[in-house]
């Protein structure tokens, strides 16, 4: 058969020539021996060359979460450039709050013990508390603390396996009774009387 020019080539490697005709063209092998050329049958498609049917209503479906907004695209930029220039302004408000706050507190509190109001600018400022409710609050604490240690002491003894952590906090019982009655409570988590 003689080669005829070509102008179109498919995925499965089949050209058409100027006049319709379609065929693999001949090709030589790895041992130098030549394939000859194939003529290709009209109508004939390689499942190579048939295109795959795409659903478009089944792949939007697929990628539903994965797209975002239709027509989005630019306000997205615009958004985070928004976003990190409003957490700026925020942390700025805070920071400010905060040296109102110390400001203020200096000015109420002239005593020589006080730290400069450069120093309170970076602390947070702390209400002020009932020392009652501070004393009720730390007992509560330790109550936890104390149960803890008494569940974990009641395992040791049925036999089980305590962590190296969970061993300290057996050992430290008796000072969490300690701090408690410090605090003017029983190691029930009772209010002394007295």
């Amino acid at each position: 058969m003689p080669t005829v020019e070509t102008t179109k080539v498919s995925r499965a490697g089949i050209t058409t020539s100027e006049t319709g005709e379609r065929h693999v063209p001949s090709s030589t092998r790895a041992d130098g021996s030549v394939r000859k050329e194939i003529r290709v049958r009209p109508g004939y498609r390689p499942p190579e060359d048939v295109e795959i049917y795409k659903n478009r209503t089944a792949e939007g479906f697929r990628n539903r979460g994965k797209g975002g907004v239709p027509g989005a695209e630019g306000l997205k930029d615009e958004e985070e450039s928004a976003k990190g220039s409003l957490a700026a302004n925020k942390n700025a408000k805070r920071r400010e709050a905060r040296r109102k706050a110390a400001a203020a507190a200096a000015d109420t509190n002239d005593t020589a013990e006080q730290a400069p109001a450069e120093d309170m600018a970076t602390a947070e400022p702390t209400p002020p508390a009932d020392p009652e409710a501070e004393k009720e609050k730390e007992a509560k604490k330790l109550m936890k603390k104390l149960r803890q240690a008494k569940e974990l002491k009641d395992k040791k003894e049925k036999g089980d396996a305590l962590l190296p952590e969970q061993f300290e906090k057996v050992i430290k019982i008796n000072e969490l009774i300690r701090q408690l009655e410090g605090l003017g409570f029983d190691a029930q988590g009772e209010k002394k009387d007295g």
